[in-house]
């Protein structure tokens, strides 16, 4: 089978999740591999998966992506990246100030078992 594609991908292992640009409702996937252009994901259960537009969240990347699905086979499924996708915006920011508390948290929590507080 001939690859057409522009970018070679890169074979990746990452958690997911897939939204449909008409519903709010998710799914969970795999990102099997992954590039500029495109991505493969693999899901559970594609019964009633959108066959248009979809929106690609990848956490660990700290990235979203507007897709269009251009294959899908079994629980496999070819994404092409919209090119107006938006820069990558990152949770970094929040993810600290999540840490931080939880840390102050702890710290109490510890000063109380200990007694000093």
């Amino acid at each position: 089978m001939q690859d057409r594609r522009q970018q070679p991908r890169e074979k990746v292992l990452y958690g997911g999740v897939v939204q449909a640009e008409e519903s709010s409702t998710t799914k969970d996937c795999v990102v099997r591999n992954l590039s500029e252009k495109g991505a493969s994901i693999e899901l559970g259960n594609i019964d009633s998966f959108p066959k248009g537009q979809i929106s690609l969240t990848i956490a660990r990347k700290g990235r979203s992506f507007l897709a269009k699905v251009i294959w899908w086979r079994d629980n496999f499924v070819g994404l092409a990246f919209n090119e107006e996708t938006p820069e990558p915006v990152s949770d970094l920011e929040q993810r600290l100030r999540r840490s931080e508390a939880k840390k102050r948290a702890l710290q109490r929590r510890i000063n109380q078992l200990l007694g000093d507080g």
